[in-house]
């Protein structure tokens, strides 16, 4: 575990796609989830993340189609307004710092959700999710005191589908969290995704698409709870194949075989003379002429 004078911080980022999570809905499969139902198992999980070490630390990131949001902390929030506990405590019982991050989550994907009533796009800005994240883990890592730095890594909850137009910004992320020694994590509900499968593998962390979605809680408690010092030493799924191919820059879809530009190693599906991206012409030689060979003739006289 974390140490007690640095704590742990964990980043949850939440795929709120409306359009995933609509059409989720609609489908009424066995086993399938609401928005909401997702939303109460996470936040057992962010509790169990602060019961484990009171210097524990936790941020929540809403990531829609339209825009990223921090759910907890709230905007404009102070560290002494996270620590502070409800006026009246919980009818429930519940410790009032769990009902205050419950409630500010809540009150932050209900503004998130309304303000953002129609969408532009169905692709989730997950690269912009993860670059908070990043900005958020290295803001807490300066206000720390000297020789502390917090233990921090960032965990995905993926419901949509990829979107290979965020290939460049996503993997810059993802190099950015390898250089910090980030630990990035991959939870997923839906389909596979392949630039989860290179970050996790970059950075160190898991990738897990989970069987049925009713039991995220489950495989939120015994596969992302432990801290990364501690996996070693327990029975964790095994690591998966990972699709390594990259996005093109002309078309933004993901390739095995491509031209690449020797100058800014630019990615392109089909031949180009001139790259579009740092605009080098290249000279290509043409391919030399093959020769006619004289044909004899039939009634060649002897001499």
């Amino acid at each position: 575990m974390a140490t007690e004078e640095s704590g742990a911080l964990l980043v949850i980022i939440i795929d709120v796609n409306p359009v995933w999570w609509g059409s989720s809905s609609k489908r009424k499969e066995r086993g399938t989830v609401t928005l909401p139902q997702c939303m109460d198992q996470v936040m057992v999980f962010v509790n169990s993340h602060q019961m484990a070490s009171a210097h524990n630390q936790v941020a929540v990131i809403g990531s829609h189609a339209n825009e990223s949001r921090f759910l907890y902390p709230r905007k404009g929030a102070s560290d002494k307004d996270q620590t502070e506990v409800l006026p009246c405590k919980p009818s429930d019982g519940k410790y009032e710092q769990f009902a205050k991050v419950q409630m500010d989550v809540t009150e932050e994907l209900k503004d998130l959700l309304a303000c953002n009533s129609v969408v532009s796009h169905t692709d989730t800005l997950l690269s912009g999710s993860l670059a908070m994240a990043l900005c958020y883990i290295h803001r807490k890592d300066r206000e720390a005191g000297v020789g502390e730095r917090l233990q921090s890594r960032i965990l995905v909850i993926k419901a949509a589908e990829d979107s290979a137009s965020q290939y460049m910004n996503f993997m810059n992320v993802t190099f950015t969290a390898q250089k910090q020694n980030i630990v990035i994590d991959a939870c997923i509900l839906s389909k596979d995704s392949g630039l989860l499968q290179q970050a996790c593998d970059i950075t160190g962390g898991i990738y897990l698409k989970i069987p049925d979605i009713a039991g995220l809680l489950q495989y939120l408690l015994w596969v992302f709870l432990p801290p990364p010092s501690l996996r070693k030493n327990l029975v964790l799924p095994p690591p998966i194949q990972v699709d390594y191919r990259a996005a093109c820059f002309c078309h933004r879809m993901l390739i095995s075989v491509g031209y690449v530009c020797s100058v800014c190693l630019s990615i392109f599906c089909s031949f180009s003379p001139i790259c579009s991206t740092c605009h080098t012409a290249f000279k290509i030689k043409a391919a030399p002429l093959k020769m006619k060979k004289k044909k004899k003739l039939k009634n060649a006289i002897a001499i």
